[in-house]
Order: structure tokens, then sequence, then C-alpha cells
């Protein structure tokens, strides 16, 4: 306001009027959300890049990969017996390609073969040998060039999907063998999965076995916030899988897991919220995959926690929720004694559980008999 004339009895006039300040107002508004809608596009083409390097960098290795096959198949115009164990086209064994040798009839003097070979083609050989070493990264273009004119055009996307899969297969296999291992060898796989997300975050079983690496990351660290951290960023990587792969077993499996760890540094409040999310995801993991083990020993785990609420997290629920978790130890023990009939010993804690049910529920033989059971199994775990 202003104004309108001097001394006492000044008077202010507003500078706008009202329907002056409500499109003032719209105008703001409209600012905004076009800012909010902006952010989200920004958002989406910051994914869309990643994505897309990762896309670029896999179909240069593979380019890579296929021009040393074929430069290898004209140096050796005879069929040989190859070793895989130190020419793979994984990823994680780049730094070996092109550097290893893998036929076994290679000899000192140079290479055999079936047939002999005339001087010619020793020349050829050697020249391919020297032209192969002075590959680098600005003859890429040149690379895909010859792999391109050497291989039929129809054949190449199948190849290079061969080639990718054949590595793809070899680093889940370490990564399993990883997992399976002492901390240290679970450090290792949870590096050797970051490192090659970049080529393969588009692949579904790649994805579940990273989130799997934080989880594990999450029963090693002793930090609470890199506890935290760990168990944020696996949610994270398998909400983005959920986008494109809400039909897998393994990825509800481990979002439920990460969903617990996360959950024991929150609030009663939260921690109650999360089992819900916890018993969604195992419940589809049951549907998608009936015959898992796991699944089952997380869900008589939930039910065994549940059915031992205390009263405050009780009132908490009933006041939180319309309709409370519930679950009675005999929905536990039922569960865990299903973990045993799809796998028999499957592990110590199995066991274990299914005797705390036995002697919640007062048949102390059964309970026993359980620990004496458990008692015969390797303690393969921290719990």
């Amino acid at each position: 306001p202003v104004p309108v004339e001097a001394g006492d009895g000044v008077v202010y006039t507003p500078l706008l009027t009202q329907d002056e300040q409500v499109d003032v107002l719209d105008r703001l508004d409209f600012m905004l959300r076009n800012i909010a809608e902006l952010r989200k596009e920004v958002e989406e083409l910051r994914n869309s890049l990643q994505h897309l390097a990762g896309e670029i960098v896999g179909e240069v290795r593979c380019h890579l990969e296929e021009t040393q096959r074929v430069t290898r198949r004209r140096r050796f115009p005879f069929h040989r017996e190859r070793s895989d164990s130190t020419g793979s086209s994984s990823i994680y064994f780049t730094a070996n390609s092109g550097a290893a040798t893998t036929d076994d009839g290679e000899s000192e003097g140079g290479y055999t073969t079936a047939n002999a070979e005339s001087d010619y083609d020793r020349e050829s050989e050697r020249e391919s040998e020297e032209g192969e070493d002075e590959v680098s990264c600005e003859t890429v273009r040149t690379v895909r060039r010859d792999s391109l004119d050497l291989v039929n055009e129809d054949e190449t996307p199948l190849i290079l999907d061969s080639l990718l899969e054949e590595g793809l297969g070899q680093l889940l296999q370490q990564a399993d063998r990883l997992h399976n291992g002492h901390e240290q060898e679970k450090r290792e796989g949870f590096q050797l999965l970051l490192n090659n997300k970049l080529a393969y975050a588009d692949q579904r079983d790649f994805l579940w076995r990273l989130a799997r690496a934080y989880s594990d990351m999450y029963e090693i660290t002793e930090d609470t916030d890199e506890k935290k951290t760990y168990a944020s960023d696996g949610k994270e990587e398998l909400e983005i899988a959920f986008q494109k792969w809400d039909e897998s077993a393994e990825c509800h499996q481990w979002y439920a897991i990460l969903c617990g760890q996360l959950a024991e540094h929150e609030s009663i409040q939260k921690r109650i919220q999360t089992g819900y999310v916890f018993k969604e995801h195992i419940d589809k993991a049951i549907a998608l995959k009936p015959e898992d083990p796991k699944s089952y020993y997380l869900l008589g785990r939930w039910c065994y926690q549940v059915s031992h609420l205390g009263w405050l997290e009780k009132k908490t629920a009933s006041a939180l929720f319309e309709t409370p978790p519930t679950a009675t130890v005999q929905d536990a023990l039922q569960n865990f004694l299903r973990v045993e009939e799809l796998s028999p010993g499957f592990s110590k804690a199995v066991r274990v559980y299914i005797a705390k049910c036995y002697k919640d529920l007062g048949n102390n033989s059964a309970a026993l008999l359980w620990t004496n059971l458990a008692s015969e199994l390797p303690a393969n775990t921290k719990e």
C-alpha cells in the first residue's frame, strides 16, 4: 500500500486489487508446478543417460572381445580345444583379456596346428600378433568396422547377446561364491558387483545380487551410520528394479530383508510400519516362487516376532492401524517346519526357532529334540 495524502490523515490504497493479487498468485503457482515438472524431467534424463552409458560401454567391450576372437580364428584355421580358465570374456577379467594365451596347442617355438603350416602362414601369424598388440582406445571405431566386416550383419546382435550372457553368467557365479565365503570374500563380492554395475545395471539377476551384497555389507559393518547407508542404498537399487521386474521373487525377498535391517534403527512406529511392508514383499516372493525355503524362514521370523510383541508395541499398532498385525507361535512353527520339509538342514537358525516354538507351546520333549538336531549343524552365520 502507498499513501494517497500526506499528514495525519494519511489513507493507504493497495497497489494491486484483489483480482490482480489472485492473478499473481495463480501465476506463481503455475511457475512452481513447471519447476517441479522440470526437475522430474531432469532426473529422468539423468537416469536415461546413465543407462545409455552402460549400454555404450558394454557394446564397445563386446566388439573388442569379438575382434580378438576373430583374430584368433584367422591365426588358427583349424579347430583346437580351448581352456576357459584365462580366456573368459567376463568384464571382471579384463586385466587378462588380450594378454593370456588360451590354446592347448601352443609350444615354445610358436603355435602348432593339426596340419603343417607354410612360411606364409607363420609370417601372417606374426603380423597378426603385432597388429593385435597395437589396439588402443583410439582404434575402437576401426575395431568395430573390422568386426562388422567379418561377421554377417544379421548375426551381429545374436553374437553380442551371447557374449553378454556369457560374461554375466561368469560374473554371477563369482558373486555367488564370494557371498557364501567369509567376510573378506563378501567385501570382494560387493566391490566386484559395484565395478560391473555400469555394464549390467539393466539385468535382473545382477541387481538382486547387488542388493544382497548391500545386505552382506550391513551385516559385516560395525558402524551404525554405515549400516543404515548400506541398507538404504540396497533398497533404492531394488526400488528401481521393481519398475521393470515386479515379478522377481528374489527382488521381493531381498527388499524385505533390507527393510527389516533398516527398521532395526527406527522408532517403534516406523518398525511397525516396516513390518507391513516386510510381510507384503515376503508374501509376493512366496507367490512367485513357492518352493524357496528362505522365504518361509523369513515369514516364520516375522510371525514369531509379531507373536511376541510387547504391550507398548501392541498399543502403538492398534492406535496407528485399523487392523494391527497378528500372528501366533503356531503360525511361525508351521513356516519353520515348511523350511525343513523343502530343504532339510537348511540352517542351524531354523532348527533353533523350531525348538523355541515348541518350548513356547509347552512341548519340551520336541523342543529338546530340535535343539539336539540344531547342534548337529554348523554355525555358518552370525545369527
